[in-house]
């Protein structure tokens, strides 16, 4: 095996020293971990960075960055108390790196020009689904030559017409849901214009099996749920894109 084979598993193995975390009370849906991992492996983080984790869940991606890229992270999140995430932070040896905050992406209080990457893993899609969105509320947080990194769910093929009957059961009867769900291709046209910004990479993303089958394993619920919707067939329809954004 190549020194370079061997450096690259290395790396994409690293989320294994997090496998505490894969259960039902820290994931939120698929392996943010393995989406994270592959994401830096293939652009990595500068170390000493300032970088702001949107949509961070239960903080196990700030812990990941903090120790693995040993960058600086505000860990940002809605609906997860910054409490509650602290004493993760604690626990694991980073809180000096990391300072979890409540926050709304959409009113977003940090000053302009602030951190080196903004990184959003698994979360992008709930609120930055409108055009526009992308260039008006994150682009103008990025230092010039800094990058926005992004994994989230996306669709093999945009959908036309009807939501077939599987997705929208998955949707629970919501149509609305779909419009949380598109090609990556669809992605790159809802970012904009490419105005200040160019797509660096953009890509669908390897790990799309181990991540979900994490979240089958996890015993949460939803989990084990969405586990019947994929042998019912919903893994023909999904994927995972991955895109790294750099300020110009």
């Amino acid at each position: 095996m190549s020194k370079e084979m061997n450096n690259s598993m290395s790396k994409n193995m690293r989320c294994e020293n997090y496998r505490e975390f894969f259960n039902a009370d820290y994931l939120m849906g698929p392996n943010s971990l393995q989406l994270l991992d592959e994401m830096l492996t293939k652009y990595p983080l500068k170390e000493g960075g300032r970088v702001l984790d949107l949509g961070a869940g239960r903080g196990i991606t700030s812990i990941f960055m903090a120790k693995e890229a040993k960058v600086d992270v505000f860990a940002a999140e809605l609906w997860i108390s910054p409490t509650e995430n602290a004493k993760a932070f604690e626990k694991w040896g980073v809180s000096d790196r990391v300072i979890p905050m409540k926050v709304d992406a959409n009113e977003m209080p940090f000053a302009e020009d602030y951190f080196d990457a903004i990184v959003s893993i698994d979360a992008f899609h709930y609120f930055a689904n409108q055009k526009g969105y992308f260039q008006d509320k994150i682009l103008p947080y990025i230092k010039k030559d800094g990058v926005a990194i992004i994994a989230m769910p996306s669709l093999k093929k945009e959908i036309e017409g009807p939501i077939p009957e599987l997705l929208l059961e998955w949707f629970e009867g919501d149509e609305s849901e779909i419009n949380l769900f598109h090609t990556r291709e669809q992605w790159l046209k809802i970012l904009g214009e490419n105005k200040g910004y160019e797509v660096v990479m953009d890509f669908d993303m390897d790990c799309f099996d181990a991540a979900w089958n994490d979240w089958f394993e996890s015993g949460h619920e939803y989990g084990v749920k969405d586990k019947q919707f994929f042998e019912r067939g919903l893994r023909n329809y999904l994927s995972f894109v991955g895109l790294v954004i750099r300020r110009k």
